[in-house]
């Protein structure tokens, strides 16, 4: 054991000393903490995959292949001087994953046109300066207003709203394991599921570390929320069984009965009085109608922190008035 003695300060200098910092296998509850260099490049990343996510999604529309979208990923990445993330990690052939109705999660960019209607999951993460920033996003091909069905409207404003429910739970002191009951309940009162194969994880300079962040209800010790902690929240919610099938591409995984799926997700930092966005939205971010019509939160949502917010405040108010 350690034993912590001198200031405050001291004692968060030696904790962040002794977090871990490089990749390995340690136990689930071992969550390092960022010093503040490390949250400043944090959100610089973050900001980075915030605008890539914009750009490619704006792009959205009946007739653009997932190709097309995946070019203008890797383009915009570049442009900001970082690099794609999923580009070829363990193996991923593409810049970003696009996900498309019935596919679940890590969808592999290809030459089919989207069509009217479909439900898209745009999952960016951008690699800046050694550190990673990870979101995404649901997209309509097509007006969201005409082009989809009221299933489709009614499983992408509550995988909205579950996610955004998990993320107010979010502040120092919490339990990481009670997150995945808020969204769970949430969902399966909706008449929807919740995936299980995947999850959210702790990022940093490393991709996906600790903890774990599952979009269930259970009871595994994965760690304590504290100061500094980074990591994603990212359901994955379906509209029958949330059991999912493999393709042979190692990759894509879709629902077992091809029913649609949809998620959100941002990387999020923990604060003394709450949590932020890291991923969060800017003046020039598009604005959906399940941010307009959310029973959970009204607006856009960057975190809940004072700085947040307030933040908050000022985008929704630009936002109302150019809409």
């Amino acid at each position: 054991p350690v034993i912590a003695t001198g200031s405050l300060a001291d004692c968060i200098a030696l904790l962040v000393r002794l977090s871990p910092k490089k990749k390995g296998k340690n136990l689930p509850w071992i969550i390092e903490v960022k010093t503040p260099e490390e949250i400043e490049k944090m959100r610089a990343a973050g900001r980075v995959a915030r605008e890539v996510l914009d750009c490619a999604g704006r792009a959205i529309r009946p007739g653009i292949t997932t190709d097309e979208i995946d070019n203008i990923v890797h383009a915009e990445s570049l442009k900001r001087g970082a690099y794609p993330s999923p580009l070829n990690y363990h193996g991923f052939p593409k810049s970003c994953c696009t996900s498309v109705n019935e596919v679940i999660c890590h969808g592999i960019p290809d030459d089919r046109k989207l069509e009217e209607g479909d439900v898209v999951n745009l999952d960016i993460t951008c690699y800046l300066n050694g550190y990673h920033g990870d979101c995404s996003e649901m997209f309509v091909a097509g007006d969201e207003e005409s082009a989809l069905d009221p299933e489709g409207r009614k499983l992408l404003q509550t995988t909205y709203d579950c996610w955004v429910k998990a993320m107010e739970f979010v502040q120092p002191g919490n339990d990481y394991k009670d997150i995945g009951a808020i969204i769970e309940d949430h969902v399966v009162a909706q008449g929807f599921s919740t995936v299980r194969n995947f999850c959210g994880h702790g990022i940093g300079d490393v991709f996906h570390t600790n903890p774990n962040i599952y979009h269930y209800r259970q009871q595994e010790p994965n760690g304590q929320m504290a100061v500094g902690h980074t990591f994603t929240i990212e359901p994955m919610i379906c509209e029958g069984t949330a059991k999912s099938l493999s393709w042979p591409d190692e990759w894509t995984a879709t629902t077992q009965d091809g029913k649609r799926s949809a998620q959100f997700e941002h990387t999020l930092l923990i604060t003394p009085d709450g949590v932020e966005a890291l991923t969060g939205k800017l003046p020039t971010s598009p604005i959906h109608f399940w941010e307009k019509e959310s029973d959970v939160h009204k607006g856009v949502w960057v975190g809940t922190s004072k700085a947040a917010r307030e933040r908050a405040t000022e985008l929704n108010a630009n936002l109302s008035s150019s809409t």
